[in-house]
């Protein structure tokens, strides 16, 4: 269960570096289309920090039930 945590997390990331690639290579080209991929970045890289934090929370308290 908490590898399956682990790798949601990676993959917000890998959505945050494709999105941000996207934001950088199209600004110039569809400067309307670039918004969106930013809100994508953004609500990615919110989720990798939550998931983040809440795994961490999982894992502390499964270790303080196992006392």
């Amino acid at each position: 269960m908490i590898k399956i945590l682990r790798y949601t997390e990676y993959l917000y990331l890998a959505v945050f570096f494709f999105s941000m690639y996207r934001v950088y290579t199209d600004w110039n080209i569809d400067r309307q289309g670039t918004y969106l991929f930013i809100f994508f970045a953004l609500v990615s890289i919110g989720m990798f920090f939550f998931r983040r934090n809440y795994r961490k929370k999982f894992e502390q308290r499964r270790r303080e039930d196992e006392k």
